[in-house]
């Protein structure tokens, strides 16, 4: 079935345009706490946190009425990473978990994620229910005036992130001797990012700290590394962290300003927890999207390497059922069921950091596992239609696939998120590449109109 709201994370569009309008969220946080105020008899509740865009001072209020209109309680606890909402949900006992946040994307856009009572995000059976239920909210039975929710809001929820994510880290180990540049993309983990470094005694110089509404992802970030990895060099640092708007996802830089990304840093991590007998399922599960080097780099130590659709929501779906604790994306967004539910950028680093520890080399030695294959992304805008069906289009995607054989691999898919046709073109060869996904955009450009 067709989605009207929910894409492959959550909702999410321009801020005061359908669907992101104080309205809908009205009329999610009736559907959604309709749904889930049936689990028993008790005082339900939902946990709501956010990031730092102008727009989340909208949503938040109109997505508490909405809950409270149906008898939920409401726990609010202001602008905190996404996998801190997954993590305050299950240790609240909660029934839900609402993150405001448009992720990565400029601060325009806004979106909300769901979390069910185990800190997973929902399922798509559940997100169609409450889809329906939005679009018939006025069908919706509300609470009687004595049953109504109330609003409070959690002053320590900061520092029960924080400890939480120290947690993660080796209690042998501390971070004394790294001088680590932390970009906190102006976003939800601008306060807790740089404290938890702190406190285990590395020195921080943080960057991207000092959200005002509009900065947040502008110019820094996971999706814009030139300032930590100008600032690394700049202060000779050992390395650099970047996390994005909600603290998701995690880039890191070398002592030399080099981008390592998601699939250089989950090949560290599966190694590491690999010869230490922590990692489960013989290998890690990561999307269509991760570079055919990190296959090759794990099946040089025997682990094997499981491809999904993209979307960390189905890297999750397959972890969980097949029994694998690490899985993630290119883009750094990384899984580590021995932690938490869903992605932690700074829990993913403290891994990191503590195999950097350990090793006591230059992390341009450490983070570098393996030469990636070339690999070329190019996006195509498109207003409406669906140029993927335009007969030119596949024509040539075939043509392309048939050049490339088995010295490379394409991928074209529209975006869950914006309206994008992405195609991804890898090879040994980087010109054949090229010049394939070229041919390809041209053609989806003119199906495109």
């Amino acid at each position: 079935m067709a989605r009207k709201y929910f894409g492959t994370d959550g909702i999410r569009g321009t801020a005061n345009k359908d669907p992101m309008t104080a309205e809908i969220a009205l009329k999610l946080g009736k559907a959604a706490g309709v749904r889930f105020a049936n689990r028993g008899d008790y005082r339900h509740r939902v946990v709501i946190g956010k990031d730092t865009r102008l727009s989340g001072y909208m949503i938040e209020p109109a997505l508490t009425a909405g809950f409270i209109s149906v008898g939920m309680d409401v726990i609010l606890v202001g602008p905190l990473p996404t996998p801190a909402i997954a993590m305050l949900t299950r240790s609240l006992r909660a029934d839900l978990g609402v993150m405001i946040s448009a992720s990565h994307n400029a601060f325009q856009d806004n979106g909300i994620k769901l979390f069910g009572p185990d800190g997973y995000k929902l399922s798509d059976e559940v997100e169609l229910a409450i889809e329906a239920d939005i679009d018939n909210s006025e069908n919706l039975i509300l609470a009687a005036p004595d049953k109504l929710g109330r609003a409070t809001r959690l002053d320590d929820a900061r520092g029960r992130y924080i400890e939480f994510a120290k947690g993660s880290f080796p209690r042998d180990q501390l971070l004394n001797k790294l001088k680590i540049v932390v970009d906190c993309a102006n976003g939800a983990a601008y306060k807790v990012a740089p404290t938890v470094l702190w406190e285990l005694e590395a020195e921080v110089i943080a960057i991207g700290d000092k959200p005002d509404g509009f900065n947040i992802n502008k110019d820094c970030g996971s999706t814009s590394t030139e300032a930590m990895c100008r600032r690394v060099v700049e202060e000779g640092a050992d390395l650099g962290i970047a996390l994005d708007g909600d603290a998701d996802r995690l880039i890191m830089c070398d002592e030399k300003g080099n981008i390592v990304d998601g699939d250089q840093l989950m090949a560290l991590i599966a190694r590491s927890w690999a010869d230490r007998g922590l990692l489960n399922g013989g290998g890690l599960v990561a999307t269509v999207m991760s570079n055919m080097g990190l296959e090759k780099y794990l099946e040089g130590h025997g682990l094997s390497l499981i491809r999904t659709a993209v979307g960390d929501r189905y890297v999750v779906e397959h972890m969980r059922s097949q029994g694998y604790n690490l899985g993630g994306e290119q883009s750094g967004h990384m899984v580590m069921s021995d932690f938490g539910t869903t992605g932690d950028g700074l829990i993913a680093a403290l891994q990191v950091l503590s195999v950097i520890v350990k090793e006591e080399r230059p992390v341009s030695e450490i983070c570098k596992c393996f030469e990636p294959y070339p690999q070329i992304l190019k996006n195509v805008r498109y207003s409406a239609g669906q140029p993927l069906e335009d007969e030119n289009v596949k024509s040539a995607i075939s043509a392309g696939e048939e050049k490339l054989a088995s010295s490379g691999r394409l991928l074209i898919r529209k975006s869950g998120t914006e309206p994008l046709i992405r195609v991804m073109g890898e090879g040994e060869d980087p010109k054949l590449v090229e010049q394939v996904v070229d041919d390809i955009v041209a053609e989806v450009q003119k199906a495109a109109g």
